[in-house]
Protein backbone atom coordinates (compact mmCIF):
# COMPACT_ATOMS: atom_id res chain seq x y z
CA UNK A 1 0.00 0.00 0.00
CA UNK A 2 1.37 3.52 -1.28
CA UNK A 3 1.59 6.12 1.54
CA UNK A 4 -1.32 8.67 -0.17
CA UNK A 5 -3.91 5.21 -0.36
CA UNK A 6 -2.27 4.87 3.56
CA UNK A 7 -3.45 8.19 4.39
CA UNK A 8 -6.95 8.65 2.71
CA UNK A 9 -7.69 5.04 4.57
CA UNK A 10 -6.80 6.89 7.86
CA UNK A 11 -8.76 10.27 6.92
CA UNK A 12 -11.32 8.51 5.48
CA UNK A 13 -11.57 5.93 8.70
CA UNK A 14 -11.29 9.10 11.31
CA UNK A 15 -14.18 11.05 9.46
CA UNK A 16 -16.58 8.03 9.21
CA UNK A 17 -15.95 7.19 12.96
CA UNK A 18 -17.23 10.83 13.72
CA UNK A 19 -19.76 10.89 11.44
CA UNK A 20 -21.33 7.25 12.82
CA UNK A 21 -20.85 8.78 16.78
CA UNK A 22 -22.82 12.02 15.93
CA UNK A 23 -25.32 10.70 13.38
CA UNK A 24 -28.38 9.55 15.32
CA UNK A 25 -29.58 7.87 11.55
CA UNK A 26 -26.58 5.29 11.54
CA UNK A 27 -25.23 5.44 15.04
CA UNK A 28 -24.57 2.09 16.86
CA UNK A 29 -27.06 2.22 19.95
CA UNK A 30 -24.71 1.33 22.66
CA UNK A 31 -25.71 -1.89 23.27
CA UNK A 32 -25.46 -5.18 22.12
CA UNK A 33 -28.08 -6.24 18.79
CA UNK A 34 -29.77 -8.98 18.23
CA UNK A 35 -27.40 -11.59 15.70
CA UNK A 36 -29.37 -11.67 12.36
CA UNK A 37 -27.85 -15.21 11.65
CA UNK A 38 -28.60 -16.87 14.86
CA UNK A 39 -32.26 -15.15 14.26
CA UNK A 40 -32.75 -17.34 10.96
CA UNK A 41 -31.23 -20.52 12.45
CA UNK A 42 -33.63 -20.28 15.19
CA UNK A 43 -36.45 -19.55 12.68
CA UNK A 44 -35.92 -22.22 10.64
CA UNK A 45 -35.87 -24.45 13.59
CA UNK A 46 -39.39 -22.94 14.96
CA UNK A 47 -40.61 -23.94 11.62
CA UNK A 48 -38.97 -27.93 11.70
CA UNK A 49 -41.22 -27.78 15.09
CA UNK A 50 -44.44 -26.83 13.44
CA UNK A 51 -43.51 -29.87 10.56
CA UNK A 52 -42.12 -32.42 12.63
CA UNK A 53 -40.70 -35.32 10.74
CA UNK A 54 -39.94 -32.61 7.67
CA UNK A 55 -37.03 -30.07 8.34
CA UNK A 56 -34.82 -31.61 11.17
CA UNK A 57 -36.98 -32.34 13.64
CA UNK A 58 -38.28 -35.87 14.15
CA UNK A 59 -41.71 -36.91 14.40
CA UNK A 60 -43.80 -37.92 17.33
CA UNK A 61 -43.80 -41.51 16.45
CA UNK A 62 -40.18 -41.60 15.87
CA UNK A 63 -39.05 -39.53 18.99
CA UNK A 64 -41.52 -38.09 21.75
CA UNK A 65 -38.56 -35.88 23.01
CA UNK A 66 -37.35 -34.30 20.16
CA UNK A 67 -39.82 -31.40 20.02
CA UNK A 68 -39.16 -30.62 23.63
CA UNK A 69 -35.46 -31.05 23.61
CA UNK A 70 -35.65 -29.16 20.31
CA UNK A 71 -37.96 -26.32 22.14
CA UNK A 72 -35.82 -25.71 24.80
CA UNK A 73 -32.73 -24.73 22.69
CA UNK A 74 -34.59 -22.41 20.99
CA UNK A 75 -35.74 -20.81 24.01
CA UNK A 76 -32.52 -20.07 25.60
CA UNK A 77 -31.28 -19.13 22.40
CA UNK A 78 -34.33 -16.54 21.77
CA UNK A 79 -33.74 -15.21 25.09
CA UNK A 80 -30.72 -14.00 24.95
CA UNK A 81 -31.91 -12.60 21.40
CA UNK A 82 -34.72 -10.93 22.81
CA UNK A 83 -32.78 -9.48 25.22
CA UNK A 84 -30.64 -7.82 22.51
CA UNK A 85 -33.16 -6.45 21.01
CA UNK A 86 -35.34 -4.72 24.24
CA UNK A 87 -31.40 -3.30 25.80
CA UNK A 88 -30.53 -1.79 22.17
CA UNK A 89 -34.00 -0.12 21.50
CA UNK A 90 -35.94 0.14 25.32
CA UNK A 91 -32.69 0.33 27.94
CA UNK A 92 -31.57 -2.45 30.12
CA UNK A 93 -34.08 -1.59 33.06
CA UNK A 94 -36.55 -4.34 32.68
CA UNK A 95 -34.97 -5.73 29.16
CA UNK A 96 -34.29 -9.11 31.14
CA UNK A 97 -37.93 -9.49 32.75
CA UNK A 98 -39.59 -8.34 29.19
CA UNK A 99 -37.65 -11.25 27.21
CA UNK A 100 -38.17 -13.85 29.76
CA UNK A 101 -42.12 -12.93 29.91
CA UNK A 102 -41.82 -13.01 25.76
CA UNK A 103 -39.99 -16.18 25.24
CA UNK A 104 -42.44 -17.66 27.81
CA UNK A 105 -45.97 -16.30 26.37
CA UNK A 106 -44.07 -17.03 22.75
CA UNK A 107 -43.96 -20.83 23.69
CA UNK A 108 -47.57 -21.17 24.67
CA UNK A 109 -48.82 -19.63 21.38
CA UNK A 110 -46.61 -22.26 19.33
CA UNK A 111 -49.61 -25.05 19.54
CA UNK A 112 -51.92 -22.48 18.34
CA UNK A 113 -49.89 -21.27 15.40
CA UNK A 114 -49.66 -24.65 14.24
CA UNK A 115 -53.07 -25.63 14.49
CA UNK A 116 -53.43 -22.44 11.79
CA UNK A 117 -50.78 -23.41 10.02
CA UNK A 118 -52.55 -26.54 9.54
CA UNK A 119 -55.53 -25.40 7.89
CA UNK A 120 -53.04 -23.19 5.90
CA UNK A 121 -51.84 -26.48 4.41
CA UNK A 122 -55.28 -27.70 3.48
CA UNK A 123 -56.22 -24.65 1.78
CA UNK A 124 -53.46 -24.84 -0.08
CA UNK A 125 -53.94 -28.07 -0.84
CA UNK A 126 -57.55 -27.94 -1.49
CA UNK A 127 -57.20 -24.88 -3.81
CA UNK A 128 -54.55 -25.73 -6.02
CA UNK A 129 -55.12 -28.89 -8.65
CA UNK A 130 -51.08 -28.95 -9.67
CA UNK A 131 -50.34 -30.03 -5.62
CA UNK A 132 -49.61 -33.50 -5.60
CA UNK A 133 -49.66 -34.30 -1.74
CA UNK A 134 -49.93 -32.07 1.50
CA UNK A 135 -46.57 -33.29 2.02
CA UNK A 136 -45.69 -31.61 -1.42
CA UNK A 137 -46.99 -28.26 -0.02
CA UNK A 138 -45.14 -28.54 3.49
CA UNK A 139 -41.93 -29.25 1.69
CA UNK A 140 -41.76 -26.94 -1.38
CA UNK A 141 -44.20 -24.32 -2.00
CA UNK A 142 -43.27 -20.75 -1.16
CA UNK A 143 -46.63 -19.65 0.37
CA UNK A 144 -46.48 -22.04 3.38
CA UNK A 145 -42.60 -20.85 3.92
CA UNK A 146 -44.01 -17.00 4.25
CA UNK A 147 -46.77 -17.81 5.68
CA UNK A 148 -45.33 -20.35 8.33
CA UNK A 149 -42.67 -17.37 9.36
CA UNK A 150 -45.46 -14.62 9.16
CA UNK A 151 -47.33 -16.47 12.00
CA UNK A 152 -44.43 -16.97 14.05
CA UNK A 153 -43.14 -13.51 13.93
CA UNK A 154 -46.77 -12.11 14.23
CA UNK A 155 -46.94 -13.55 17.93
CA UNK A 156 -43.61 -11.50 18.69
CA UNK A 157 -44.95 -8.81 16.87
CA UNK A 158 -48.30 -8.50 19.14
CA UNK A 159 -45.50 -8.54 22.19
CA UNK A 160 -43.94 -5.28 21.08
CA UNK A 161 -40.46 -6.90 20.76
CA UNK A 162 -38.70 -4.98 18.75
CA UNK A 163 -36.35 -5.96 15.55
CA UNK A 164 -36.59 -9.45 15.49
CA UNK A 165 -40.44 -9.86 13.89
CA UNK A 166 -39.43 -7.63 11.07
CA UNK A 167 -35.59 -9.57 10.46
CA UNK A 168 -38.14 -12.75 10.53
CA UNK A 169 -40.11 -11.95 8.21
CA UNK A 170 -37.67 -10.48 5.71
CA UNK A 171 -35.78 -13.60 5.49
CA UNK A 172 -38.91 -14.69 4.55
CA UNK A 173 -39.47 -11.87 2.12
CA UNK A 174 -36.05 -12.43 0.53
CA UNK A 175 -36.25 -16.36 0.25
CA UNK A 176 -39.90 -16.32 -1.77
CA UNK A 177 -40.53 -13.05 -2.71
CA UNK A 178 -43.16 -12.51 -0.56
CA UNK A 179 -43.08 -9.55 1.34
CA UNK A 180 -46.07 -9.76 4.80
CA UNK A 181 -45.48 -7.78 7.54
CA UNK A 182 -45.32 -9.19 11.62
CA UNK A 183 -48.49 -6.55 11.95
CA UNK A 184 -50.89 -8.29 9.51
CA UNK A 185 -54.00 -9.49 11.16
CA UNK A 186 -54.72 -12.81 8.97
CA UNK A 187 -57.64 -15.67 9.39
CA UNK A 188 -57.71 -19.03 9.06
CA UNK A 189 -56.91 -21.19 5.79
CA UNK A 190 -54.79 -18.80 4.34
CA UNK A 191 -53.84 -19.25 0.55
CA UNK A 192 -50.91 -17.49 -0.92
CA UNK A 193 -50.57 -19.27 -4.75
CA UNK A 194 -47.17 -18.85 -6.39
CA UNK A 195 -46.66 -15.75 -4.36
CA UNK A 196 -43.92 -13.90 -5.94
CA UNK A 197 -44.00 -10.02 -5.39
CA UNK A 198 -47.16 -10.56 -2.94
CA UNK A 199 -46.99 -7.49 -0.79
CA UNK A 200 -48.95 -7.50 2.96
CA UNK A 201 -49.25 -4.15 4.51
CA UNK A 202 -48.87 -4.18 8.64
CA UNK A 203 -51.94 -2.71 8.95
CA UNK A 204 -53.95 -5.02 6.68
CA UNK A 205 -56.20 -7.70 7.86
CA UNK A 206 -57.61 -10.54 6.20
CA UNK A 207 -60.38 -13.23 6.99
CA UNK A 208 -60.64 -16.75 6.69
CA UNK A 209 -60.62 -18.85 3.79
CA UNK A 210 -58.75 -15.95 1.71
CA UNK A 211 -57.10 -16.42 -1.24
CA UNK A 212 -54.46 -14.44 -3.15
CA UNK A 213 -52.21 -14.58 -6.48
CA UNK A 214 -48.67 -13.38 -7.59
CA UNK A 215 -48.17 -9.89 -7.38
CA UNK A 216 -50.98 -8.46 -5.01
CA UNK A 217 -50.31 -6.03 -3.02
CA UNK A 218 -52.78 -4.92 -0.35
CA UNK A 219 -51.20 -1.91 0.54
CA UNK A 220 -51.14 1.83 1.99
CA UNK A 221 -52.37 4.71 -0.36
CA UNK A 222 -49.58 7.07 0.37
CA UNK A 223 -46.92 7.18 2.63
CA UNK A 224 -45.80 10.67 2.30
CA UNK A 225 -46.20 11.30 5.78
CA UNK A 226 -43.84 9.01 6.79
CA UNK A 227 -43.56 8.38 10.27
CA UNK A 228 -46.43 10.32 11.50
CA UNK A 229 -48.96 7.54 10.01
CA UNK A 230 -47.03 4.96 12.37
CA UNK A 231 -49.94 2.88 13.88
CA UNK A 232 -52.41 4.55 11.98
CA UNK A 233 -54.93 1.72 9.71
CA UNK A 234 -53.40 2.40 6.25
CA UNK A 235 -54.11 -0.75 4.70
CA UNK A 236 -57.35 -2.71 3.68
CA UNK A 237 -59.49 -5.07 5.21
CA UNK A 238 -60.48 -8.32 3.37
CA UNK A 239 -63.51 -10.39 4.62
CA UNK A 240 -63.85 -14.15 4.57
CA UNK A 241 -63.79 -16.25 1.41
CA UNK A 242 -61.77 -13.36 -0.58
CA UNK A 243 -60.04 -14.34 -3.81
CA UNK A 244 -57.77 -11.89 -5.17
CA UNK A 245 -56.11 -12.73 -8.50
CA UNK A 246 -52.64 -11.56 -10.00
CA UNK A 247 -51.31 -8.43 -10.51
CA UNK A 248 -54.09 -6.67 -8.44
CA UNK A 249 -53.70 -3.65 -5.70
CA UNK A 250 -55.88 -3.01 -3.25
CA UNK A 251 -55.11 0.24 -1.25
CA UNK A 252 -56.12 2.58 1.67
CA UNK A 253 -57.07 1.74 5.26
CA UNK A 254 -60.32 2.30 5.01
CA UNK A 255 -61.03 0.11 2.00
CA UNK A 256 -62.90 -3.20 2.79
CA UNK A 257 -63.18 -5.64 1.01
CA UNK A 258 -66.59 -7.57 1.83
CA UNK A 259 -67.16 -11.34 1.71
CA UNK A 260 -67.17 -13.19 -0.90
CA UNK A 261 -65.59 -10.94 -3.52
CA UNK A 262 -63.72 -11.92 -6.57
CA UNK A 263 -60.67 -9.23 -7.39
CA UNK A 264 -59.94 -9.61 -10.91
CA UNK A 265 -56.25 -9.27 -12.29
CA UNK A 266 -54.32 -5.69 -12.34
CA UNK A 267 -57.56 -4.49 -11.18
CA UNK A 268 -56.24 -0.93 -9.30
CA UNK A 269 -58.90 -0.86 -5.63
CA UNK A 270 -59.18 1.86 -3.42
CA UNK A 271 -62.65 2.44 -2.54
CA UNK A 272 -64.47 -0.19 -0.67
CA UNK A 273 -66.67 -3.17 -2.06
CA UNK A 274 -69.37 -4.83 -0.74
CA UNK A 275 -70.09 -8.29 -0.28
CA UNK A 276 -70.78 -11.01 -3.02
CA UNK A 277 -68.99 -8.19 -5.75
CA UNK A 278 -66.83 -8.78 -8.50
CA UNK A 279 -64.32 -6.33 -9.89
CA UNK A 280 -62.73 -7.18 -13.33
CA UNK A 281 -60.64 -4.58 -15.12
CA UNK A 282 -62.53 -2.97 -18.06
CA UNK A 283 -61.48 -3.35 -21.38
CA UNK A 284 -60.80 -0.10 -22.92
Amino acid sequence: MNEGIEKAVLESARLMNEFALTDKTIAYPGAGLPDREKIIRLTEELRSCMFPGYFGCPAPRQNPFAAGFKLSAIAAGLEKQALAALSACGGKEDAQKRAEDTVEHFLTELPNVQRLLATDVEALFDGDPAAISRTDVIFSYPGLFAITIYRLAHVLYNQNLPLIPRMMTEYAHGQTGIDINAGAKIGAYFFIDHGTGVVIGETTEIGDYVKLYQGVTLGALSTREGQRLSGVKRHPTLGNRVTVYSGASILGGETVIGDDCIIGGNAFVTSSVPAGTRVILKDR
